[in-house]
């Protein structure tokens, strides 16, 4: 392979596809969210690993493509990308896949399938391109990795600023039109076919995204909640609007009357209402205000008013402004609502505009740190709809307000005698209030309290409420509350001075359920062992393990796979094995992909490929693991730290590019097995020093945070881009011939890490998955030690 020298038009195109790239891979997180469940916005990083690591056996496989000019290779590189990313797109939306259905319809695991590898196809093509143009490019490389990747901060910039003029669907096929002008670009004159088909492409995308025929248009599952309020007559969309992390549907209809927990005594009028819904689900509604609220005084929210008249409210999550307006409407003092979509503010305008209101864009957790005054309630919004325990499709759903941490900011911020209201669903068998109890009486033990006399706890038919004080309650006052729950039909569950004939009296229950087990829950003398023995897994979240709605323990298995096809729920009703089953199916797509086709050609070709030894086997598929396991806490962590998952996705992937190509540039006299003991250790620190930052400036704003974030990165991120162009450079001086099969091995192993490390979170927190991910770099270390004890140190770099 000869030397190459990039034109500037070939350096265009490098960076406009390695924006195209980006730009896709940011945008089909929220593809995937919004069009299906949140499980499937974690395929994103391994459907790129997968694509990169195909890309690696490809050029394996057809060695003649790194004898292609660079114009050429970029051309049919940037074509592969746009058709692939449109075909892809179209399918994915024509031939939806349906998971409630697997389990009777087999042709289901096959449109999955389909999927998957029409979207790893595009990185395929990029992943190609690059590589070629790095062999090609030696003494070059440290320009083709800076072209790279200032392509990618632009794909990752495009990602997070155009979503508000474009939409998810138009920011995907934008990817394919960037791809395809990156082709235009080097097509040139002496190849007039080549450019008339880049610039037919190029209209193809541009005319698709101008149209948006139906197969472009995102297909929303039919079991979220938007598509099933449209089926009611003359139910409509009358507005909808994007942002980098949402899209915001307002509905008009006849049939929204949406009042969580209103009392069953309440005989008055419904007020006019439209639906918010955030991503297509997560019905909020939105009153309006010119119309009287009645209705206001049978609200769970109504029973904190008694102890609390003229109260300051703060209401975390308004949304559509449900619990705003009801504070009003009770004589609330002032209200402020923290609301961190924009989008729910402007649809639910009339609501936020009311003169007591103080609007805050901003995270729930971040208001909690920031502010510094206190508050006489505040109100936790029930910002989802009901949600059987048994459907299991939010499993994966991470919710930093419904955590141990969260609560205790919350009490931290309480007057004397102030009260956080916190309202759930509740389910049979008894398990998401039962989870809010236990969230309620950890975060009061965790500030000194005693929750037997802090919390109070009552249901009407279908809600449940819990009252959170900073103090205990005194006899008087529950003597109040009783009465007034009386009024509204509500059945206390818990209370100081509980006795047994207070609970079950008016929606009345086979047994007194909950009042049984909140005592229990009070009373048991190792709650750990309680939490062990229940049906569900209904212990406290933590900012470390956040998944409230996660419930499924592996004694549930085997009635989950008893009612497989014969209930209404997708994977059988168990998010958990969502997540199984992509991992059997990207380990699959990762040995048919990447494996295999080196295998047969080991077996087929003259010049047949070696095994790799067992010390570079073990080296880079321990990379492959612990640069997954990694990136995925750090990923996890920052949702909380910049409010929303794609700022922070996008945050690490940027940091861990740019600082890991300058530690792959400068690598020096360093040997793998260095490399990987300096990530193990940094990892270590890192462990302890973010959560530390975190804390100090949650309050931070959002600008800070994200600048904070990526210098805090930086020292880490250069060190984790070395071990692997180490053990590369390393493996070429000693055994060339492996090179394909450890790339391909560090290919399969970074696929399969992303939906293994979900499982292990969910079960054990992302604490153990980082420090799955030290192991692995340790593990990298001791491999390399042994690869390396006799192979002599290669010269410094020049």
């Amino acid at each position: 392979m000869g030397r190459c020298t990039l034109r500037w038009q070939e350096a265009g195109a490098l960076v406009l596809l390695s924006a195209a790239m980006m730009c896709l891979e940011i945008t089909l997180t929220r593809v995937f969210a919004i069009a299906q469940f949140y499980h499937f916005a974690f395929m994103v990083v391994s459907l790129a690993m997968l694509g990169l690591g195909a890309a690696g056996t490809a050029i394996a496989l057809f060695p003649q493509v790194t004898r292609w000019p660079p114009a050429t290779l970029l051309w049919a590189t940037g074509i592969s990308f746009a058709l692939a990313t449109l075909t892809a797109f179209g399918l994915f939306n024509a031939v939806p896949f349906d998971p409630f259905s697997v389990a009777w319809d087999p042709g289901q695991w096959l449109i999955l399938g389909g999927h998957v590898i029409g979207f790893t196809l595009p990185f395929v093509a990029t992943g190609i391109a690059v590589a070629v143009l790095l062999a090609q490019s030696r003494e070059k490389s440290g320009i083709v990795y800076g072209l790279n990747l200032g392509g990618a901060a632009l794909g990752a910039l495009l990602a997070l600023t155009t979503p508000s003029f474009l939409g998810a669907e138009g920011v995907l096929m934008l990817s394919a039109s960037l791809a395809a002008l990156a082709a235009l670009s080097v097509a040139g004159a002496e190849h007039r076919g080549h450019a008339l088909f880049a610039l037919a492409v190029l209209g193809l995308s541009l005319a698709l995204n101008m149209t948006r025929p139906a197969p472009f248009q995102v297909h929303l599952s039919p079991y979220k909640a938007l598509p099933q309020a449209l089926r009611y007559p003359g139910a409509r969309v009358i507005w909808q609007r994007w942002n980098a992390f949402s899209r915001v549907d307002v509905v008009e209809s006849p049939g929204i009357r949406f009042l969580p927990g209103l009392s069953v005594r309440y005989t008055g009028p419904i007020p006019q209402q439209r639906g918010l819904f955030w991503d297509g689900d997560n019905p909020s509604p939105a009153l309006v205000t010119s119309a009287s609220f009645p209705a206001a005084e049978h609200l769970p929210l109504a029973a904190a008013f008694v102890l609390h008249p003229q109260p300051d409210v703060l209401v975390l999550s308004a949304r559509g402004g449900l619990d705003v307006l009801t504070a009003i409407t009770l004589g609330a003092r002032r209200v402020w609502a923290v609301e961190a979509n924009p989008l729910m503010v402007t649809a639910a305008q009339d609501v936020y505009r009311l003169p007591k209101v103080n609007v805050v864009i901003e995270g729930d957790r971040a208001f909690l740190r920031r502010v510094d005054r206190a508050f006489d309630l505040i109100v936790f919004s029930l910002t989802t709809g009901y949600r059987p325990v048994r459907l299991g499709a939010y499993t994966l759903t991470e919710d930093y307000r419904y955590t141990v941490d969260a609560l205790v900011d919350a009490l931290r911020r309480l007057r004397p005698g102030g009260m956080v209201v916190l309202t759930r669903w509740l389910q049979t068998p008894p398990s998401e209030w039962v989870r809010a109890f236990a969230l309620a009486i950890t975060a009061v033990e965790r500030t000194g309290g005693d929750p037997a006399t802090q919390v109070v706890a009552f249901r009407g038919y279908n809600t449940g409420t819990l009252l959170i004080r900073s103090q205990p309650f005194t006899p008087a006052e529950v003597a109040r509350l009783r009465a007034f729950l009386d009024t509204r039909g509500w059945d206390l569950a818990w209370a100081p001075g509980m006795q047994p004939e207070w609970a079950n009296r008016h929606n009345v229950l086979p047994r007194p359920a909950y009042y049984e087990l909140f005592s229990q829950l009070l009373q048991a003398e190792n709650r750990d062992l309680w939490y062990a023995q229940y049906t569900f897994d209904v212990r406290p979240p933590t900012d470390d393990r956040p998944f409230f709605e996660h419930y499924f323990r592996w004694s549930q298995a085997r009635d989950v796979w008893a009612s497989l096809g014969k209930t209404w729920a997708p994977f059988g009703g168990a998010g958990y094995f969502v997540v199984l089953v992509m991992l059997v199916l990207l380990g699959l797509l990762a040995g048919l992909l990447i494996g295999m086709p080196l295998a047969v050609k080991r077996h087929t070709s003259r010049t047949a490929l070696p095994w790799p030894k067992r010390y570079p086997f073990l080296y880079f598929s321990a990379l492959g693991v612990g640069y997954l396991f990694v990136e995925i806490p750090l990923i996890q962590a920052l949702i909380l730290y910049l409010n929303h998952p794609i700022y922070a996705f996008t945050t690490v992937l940027i940091s861990l590019f740019i600082f890991g190509a300058i530690g792959s540039w400068r690598w020096g006299r360093a040997t793998p097995g260095h490399t990987g003991l300096a990530v193990a250790v940094l990892a270590m620190v890192m462990a302890w020093l973010l959560p530390l930052a975190m804390r100090q400036t949650l309050g931070w704003p959002l600008w800070a945070r994200a600048l904070m974030t990526v210098a805090g990165l930086a020292p880490l991120a250069t060190v984790m881009g070395m071990p692997f162009p180490r053990g590369v450079y390393q493996l070429g001086r000693t055994a060339n011939a492996w090179t394909p099969w450890v790339w391909a091995i560090n290919g399969v192993f970074s696929v399969l890490a992303a939906p293994l490390a979900v499982l292990i979170a969910l079960t054990w927190g992302f604490r153990v998955v980082f420090g799955g991910g030290v192991l692995a770099y340790f593990i990298a270390w001791l491999s390399a030690q042994a690869w390396t004890r006799h192979v002599p140190a290669p010269p410094p770099d020049r």
